[in-house]
């Protein structure tokens, strides 16, 4: 006699579990109250005669068994979940819901009037916006996209670079003038830094990476609070041109150190691994590339300042 297959719903249930790691979150995630979801999660142990999941006083976890049966269920979930994109495509506009992570300072200032200008292209897509300084969990967390800056420390991540990210060292003048201008890194020992968190200044000095360490006098994780800091002649900072440029414009803070560049990051669109990209998200990818892509808008009062400055130097 043939084997009847489980629900689908039911092992669906089963991987929102194991992707959270919480029965709570996979309901929320599925908008299913948490014994609703946990009679589907029951049904289908019952159903293939295994335990799956071990409960736990912070959540679940898969036991060995639901491991394995887990990863060739989430797989066949999104071997269905593009079968269904194909025909969705066929036959529909860009349409849906976009769950999307994007950092606050960014966000704020270039992602929010170009997220406004793609919802007026695609009125059938519905957005839902977070702007934070830290990496979700994307898959957990039920997200469609993120927008994250410098080097992607998930491998496993779906990747696109959307733009260059340029770091400069910057002071205000009353600063310089009362401490000294740098001419080098070396020079920067004794200087005050208002650093982004633990992060390491390193230049690139001829052909080799060097280390400065001056003294730190202020340390935040939000790149307008640094820069309020610098405007206000606190200490030198290290800051991305996204967030920099306004105030090289007003003359609040100037540029130093020219020759001697800092790494350079990205600007990237993650999406979770193992599922389908939807039209609707690679519609906002490509949005994304090309409105800030290759060359970024904030970055030519920049480049300015630094020929201007690189000239200086030279007489």
């Amino acid at each position: 006699m043939e084997r009847s297959s489980p629900d689908l719903l039911d092992v669906l249930a089963f991987v929102r579990v194991v992707e959270t790691g919480s029965f709570a979150r996979a309901a929320e995630r599925m908008g299913l109250s948490k014994p609703v979801l946990s009679r589907r999660v029951a049904r289908l142990e019952e159903k293939l005669g295994a335990r799956l999941l071990t409960r736990t006083a912070r959540g679940a976890q898969p036991t060995g068994v639901g491991q394995a049966y887990y990863a060739r269920a989430a797989a066949i979930l999104a071997d269905l979940e593009a079968a269904q994109e194909v025909v969705a495509e066929a036959v529909t506009q860009v349409a849906g819901p976009i769950r999307l992570s994007a950092p606050l300072s960014f966000g704020i200032a270039y992602l929010a009037p170009a997220l406004a200008e793609f919802a007026q292209a695609h009125p059938a897509v519905e957005l839902d916006i977070e702007f934070e300084d830290r990496n979700v969990d994307l898959a957990g967390g039920g997200y469609d996209l993120a927008v994250r800056i410098g080097r992607l420390a998930d491998s496993a991540l779906v990747a696109r670079r959307i733009a260059p990210v340029r770091k400069h060292a910057i002071a205000s003048p009353s600063y310089l003038e009362a401490h000294g201008t740098p001419e080098k890194p070396a020079d920067l020992a004794g200087h005050q830094a208002l650093t982004y968190g633990n992060e390491q200044w390193r230049f690139r000095v001829g052909e080799r990476w060097e280390t400065a360490r001056p003294d730190v006098r202020l340390r935040s994780n939000n790149g307008e609070m640094l820069r309020a800091a610098c405007q206000a002649g606190l200490g030198i900072c290290l800051l991305p041109t996204f967030i920099a440029a306004p105030a090289i414009e007003d003359g609040s803070v100037v540029p130093i150190l020219l020759d001697f560049p800092l790494e350079e990051g990205a600007l990237h669109a993650v999406m979770p691994p193992g599922r389908a990209v939807t039209a609707r998200v690679r519609a906002l990818v490509d949005f994304l590339v090309a409105r800030f892509g290759p060359e970024p808008s904030w970055d030519p009062c920049w480049l300015a300042a630094e020929d201007a400055g690189r000239g200086a130097a030279r007489r």
